[in-house]
């Protein structure tokens, strides 16, 4: 394993933690009674090139009009260029989704943020917190490095979700490109993945 995929790794999450904190995102949310918990590869350390942050976000009282205060607030903030919502309440994923896209004013990167406002109680609360948990418990520094490195091979155009490649390194073995291709051709196409080893 390349110890240059590490570096650019690190660098990667160091910065979305520091977008984090700039754009007070967490602050931004409890501001509304909310809380927001980070998921995803910012979560279990995996990020590589394709830099985006995750957050599922929870209020012991739900209201549609508290997200939208909270992404107003957001919105005001230099250097979010676009924002978009979907309500999927009446979804099984039972939630408000906020898409919002940043590019830093002095480094000029761009950086999608995904903010899913969950139902307490549904069916996917809290769930894919204890997905990233579970992965993170179970990393090796093999498989850490084989999940990097199939990201860093997977070509610019592909949108793969990064739970297919940790389910096909962590369960199936899997270690490069193309044998995640080979591998990925096999499994069903489902819209949400549920899967945790």
């Amino acid at each position: 394993m390349n110890k240059h995929l590490y570096t650019i790794s690190a660098v990667n999450l160091r910065r979305a933690s520091e977008i984090v904190e700039k754009l007070k995102i967490f602050k931004i949310w409890e501001s509304v009674g909310a809380k927001a918990n980070i998921v995803g590869s910012l979560r279990t350390g995996l990020m590589m090139t394709h830099r985006d942050i995750d957050f599922h976000i929870y209020s012991d009282n739900f209201k549609i009009e508290d997200s939208f205060r909270a992404a107003a607030e957001l919105a005001k903030t230099r250097g979010v260029k676009s924002l978009q919502y979907a309500n999927l309440l009446d979804s099984p994923d039972a939630c408000l989704e906020w898409h919002a896209v940043y590019e830093d004013p002095e480094q000029k990167d761009i950086w999608p943020i995904d903010m899913i406002h969950i139902l307490k109680g549904s069916r996917y609360d809290g769930y894919f917190e204890n997905v990233a948990d579970r992965i993170l418990a179970v990393l090796t520094p093999e498989t850490k490095g084989a999940v990097l490195k199939i990201k860093w091979d997977t070509p610019a155009d592909e949108k793969i979700p990064a739970i297919l490649i940790y389910k096909a390194v962590i369960k199936d073995g899997v270690r490069t490109w193309s044998e995640f291709a080979a591998w990925r051709k096999l499994q069903p196409h489902d819209s949400i993945i549920e899967w945790m080893p």
